[in-house]
């Protein structure tokens, strides 16, 4: 998968680019991530990319006409690099709290239809609204709260997106057992020693059983979710066996 990534910041994304399962994948040409500083397409000498708003208040506003550019260039690069260019397959994403808000339905749907992405990471108050009427195709949030800039939220994408994409992780089981990958949140896990800190791991981990432990899980799952996410857990809907094993424990718990 491409992706583009405008920034006035490219040297943040280096984090991504080079460790970790996403260094992995780029370095393995898996996954191509470019970084585009709308400061490149400025004319006067000292590259502005902000200016005061209209209308007075504090602030700056980053300007039209450096960031069209720079998404011209990143279009143009995307299909370079075999991006199929409409909204569909490789859209332009504005990071902004306005924006829905990401969850693990739309990582999984991205990673599965799209081509490639062309990231735009805002600063100061915004960014000049007639840019992102003509230019941006979708507004991504990581919830409803304010950063300093897009950067961040932008690598939070970019790795939920890329750990998604097949042959990525180690284990693709490893991301399918994920929290919020069947509406609930994961299940506790252990390892070695056997014991810590007074602590031993849950018998039926060792047992061997494996539809005993992938009960147990579930039964984990939603007793965090429960208590933890009251707002997933009505949400739910269990599968035919998560529907047997929700049987089985409200009896037990009768008893």
């Amino acid at each position: 998968m491409y992706f583009a990534v405008i920034s006035i910041f490219p040297e943040m994304f280096a984090t991504i680019r080079e460790f970790g399962i996403t260094g992995r994948a780029v370095s393995q040409e898996q996954v191509t991530i470019e970084c585009i500083n709308p400061r490149d397409y400025t004319t006067d000498n000292y590259r502005r990319i902000d200016e005061r708003p209209y209308g007075g208040g504090p602030g700056m506003v980053m300007m039209a006409e450096p960031l069209s550019k720079a998404i011209k260039d990143a279009r143009l690069r995307a299909s370079q690099h075999g991006c199929r260019m409409d909204k569909v397959h490789c859209p332009v994403i504005y990071m902004s709290p306005q924006g829905q808000t990401l969850s693990e339905n739309s990582v999984v749907s991205m990673a599965e239809y799209y081509d490639g992405m062309i990231i735009l990471c805002g600063r100061y108050e915004g960014i000049d609204e007639r840019l992102l009427s003509q230019y941006v195709d979708m507004e991504v949030s990581l919830g409803d709260y304010v950063l300093t800039g897009g950067e961040l939220p932008a690598m939070v994408l970019m790795d939920s997106v890329i750990r998604r994409l097949p042959d990525i992780m180690g284990d693709d089981k490893s991301a399918e057992q994920d929290s919020f990958v069947d509406g609930l949140l994961d299940c506790p896990h252990y390892t070695k020693p056997h014991e810590f800190a007074g602590m031993a791991v849950p018998e039926v981990l060792l047992s061997g059983h494996h539809a005993n432990i992938a009960q147990w899980r579930f039964a984990q799952q939603v007793e965090r979710t429960q208590t933890r996410r009251p707002d997933l857990w009505q949400a739910f809907t269990p599968s035919v066996q998560q529907a047997k094993w929700l049987k089985a424990l409200a009896k037990a718990a009768k008893k």
